[in-house]
């Protein structure tokens, strides 16, 4: 009788490794990415002094082409309205705090 082997070979590597971007794709989307939250930053400081004081801990949900925002308690209803809007756009969602964070680590 044969003895099989349940030694198995790893391997290793993408799935898909046709799919892989280059250095320079994930750069150039790296910096997008930077760009647009640095946007979203600079509404985000500009509005939280007035805000923060009636909405502590709401939800603002910031489209930084236009500089609208929208606000509420709950985060889905907060995108909801920025849907409505805009609903091609891509927004980013933020808490009205001292940090900006919504949640903890």
């Amino acid at each position: 009788m044969t003895h099989l082997s349940s030694h198995r070979i790893a391997r290793r590597g993408r799935v898909f490794p046709e799919r892989q971007l280059s250095p320079e794709e994930k750069a150039k989307r790296r910096a997008e990415s930077e760009a647009f939250a640095q946007r979203c930053r600079e509404i985000f400081e500009r509005v939280k002094p007035e805000l923060i004081k009636e909405h502590y801990d709401w939800f603002i949900v910031i489209e930084p082409d236009s500089g609208d925002y929208f606000i509420d308690p709950d985060k889905t209803v907060a995108k909801k309205k920025a849907d409505e809007k805009h609903p091609e756009a891509m927004c980013l969602i933020k808490c009205l705090n001292e940090t900006g964070c919504c949640g903890r680590i």
